[in-house]
């Protein structure tokens, strides 16, 4: 069984408009409602390749209570755990300025909270896999993803760590099955700009000297690169297509690897399937479908 983490869920409130004027009163030509979240996005994409898995986070307030309903619409296998301190964040999303977004602060999740959750992890055993993704609320450590690998360390459970800065080389040293930075984020904690392919395979095999086992590095345009554990190298243009809605493309990708090793057992497959998911998630309105994911693979 896959399961994903999701510390800080969202409602993500996707808008459309016409002009958008500072200091003015803006109003909407179209309007979209999802359950947001990393893990969640990876769950929902998992589930629509046909990969059982179960959503695990926190939520809380009238946007929690929303999120759950959302979930359960789309037929999500959820197990939330409700906080009562604060409420889940709205993140409003500006869909025709692309990457313009005001993201909420999540609520405060406390010690029991915590504790709750990693009593539901308690239950992992080998062959399960553990996707932690995204960012947390500012009432955690960075440390959070570490000691959830550390608690679970040498149970045989796959992790995939989608995080950027601390957060991510934190959990290095407990050897994550994959880890998914942009080249953004790459270049970032190694202090360089990386805009090419063959620029992020170095600082992707540092990772690896790390204790990452497969390094998947998205590049948006400029394609992608997956450092496997074996020592092979992969990369891939950007397939051809229009971009929709970025939202969830990088998260996409981690389903869409994962779904692909869970399948064949293959870097090539898996590398290939990530790219193919994250791109049909690009390509559409919402996150991809199986049908979509399996076009854009048969033109790779």
């Amino acid at each position: 069984m896959i399961y994903t983490v999701t510390f800080n869920p969202s409602l993500d409130y996707i808008v459309s408009m016409e002009e958008f004027r500072m200091g003015m009163t803006n109003r909407t030509t179209a309007e979209q409602i999802f359950p947001g979240g990393k893990g969640i996005n990876v769950s929902i994409v998992l589930r629509n390749l046909g990969i059982e898995n179960t959503a695990l986070g926190f939520t809380a307030g009238f946007t929690g209570e929303q999120i759950e309903k959302e979930v359960q619409k789309i037929g999500l296998l959820a197990d939330f755990i409700r906080v009562d301190g604060g409420i889940s964040r709205i993140n409003v999303k500006l869909k025709d300025y692309d990457g313009t977004e005001i993201n909420g602060m999540g609520p405060q999740i406390d010690a029991a909270s915590v504790e709750k959750l990693f009593e539901k992890l308690d239950a992992l055993c080998a062959g399960d896999a553990l996707v932690l993704a995204g960012s947390i609320p500012k009432c955690l450590p960075d440390s959070i993803y570490s000691d959830i690998m550390e608690r679970l360390e040498n149970r045989g459970v796959l992790f995939a760590v989608d995080a950027t800065g601390e957060l991510l080389l934190h959990v290095l040293r407990y050897r994550p099955f994959l880890i998914k930075p942009n080249n953004h984020e790459l270049g970032e904690l190694f202090g360089v700009t990386l805009d090419t392919r063959e620029s992020v395979v170095p600082y992707a095999k540092k990772l690896q000297d790390g204790g990452a086992r497969n390094v998947l590095v998205s590049m948006a345009g400029q394609g992608a690169v997956l450092a496997d554990e074996t020592g092979e190298v992969h990369m891939l243009a950007a397939p051809k297509g229009t971009l929709v809605n970025a939202v969830g493309a990088g998260d996409s990708m981690v389903a869409g690897f994962l779904a692909g090793w869970t399948q064949k057992k293959d870097y090539e497959h898996a590398f290939r399937m990530g790219v193919s998911a994250g791109s049909a998630s690009a390509f559409s309105e919402q996150l991809a479908t199986k049908e979509e994911v399996e076009q854009v693979y048969a033109g790779l």
